[in-house]
């Protein structure tokens, strides 16, 4: 019988999955919007190199601030992080 993982590895996966959609679909929206310029203005391709350019700055940033995020977390002494000040 197999024993079950650790919660650390369920984190690590969540982690990862979260990663992969969030640069996959910041990839995707950027695309839409790219082909959608291009057939609106008829373009050849120009919107959608330039958005998907952005899409992949703007995702990695976006995964790159998630990462950053969790390592300032796992960090002995850090605060736990409190969702109420986000509001403010």
């Amino acid at each position: 019988m197999l024993s079950k993982p650790p919660r650390a590895v369920w984190d690590h996966l969540a982690l990862v999955m979260q990663v992969g959609l969030t640069f996959a679909g910041s990839l995707l929206f950027c695309f839409a919007i790219g082909y959608w310029l291009d057939r609106w203005l008829g373009t050849k391709g120009l919107f959608i190199t330039i958005f998907i350019i952005l899409g992949i700055v703007g995702g990695g940033y976006t995964v790159y601030r998630q990462i950053m995020e969790i390592d300032e977390e796992d960090k002995p002494g850090a605060k736990p992080k409190d969702n109420a000040d986000k509001d403010a």
